[in-house]
């Protein structure tokens, strides 16, 4: 099932709440940022929600040169932690 029947089935009230709010916009708005701004009008503590929506998807570039943030182990430090 598609994440908005989901929402609609299980969030009605919220889900016309935030259609609501997205024909009122001013700017087009999707209708995920509008649920999400819906839920938080009723459940503030739902922030996280909020925040999950707007992450990246796509990886972070490598740093130029090819360089890479691993650093080896310092000479003075054991390589082998175990034993």
């Amino acid at each position: 099932m598609k994440l908005v029947l989901w929402r609609v089935l299980l969030d009605p009230l919220t889900s016309l709440r935030a259609l609501v709010i997205q024909r009122r916009s001013s700017t087009a708005l999707s209708y995920d940022a509008a649920w999400r701004r819906a839920r938080l009008d009723r459940a503030p503590d739902d922030m996280v929600y909020r925040l999950h929506g707007h992450q990246a998807t796509a990886p972070p570039d490598p740093p130029p040169g090819g360089e890479t943030s691993f650093l080896p182990p310092r000479s003075d430090e054991p390589t082998d932690r175990c034993s």
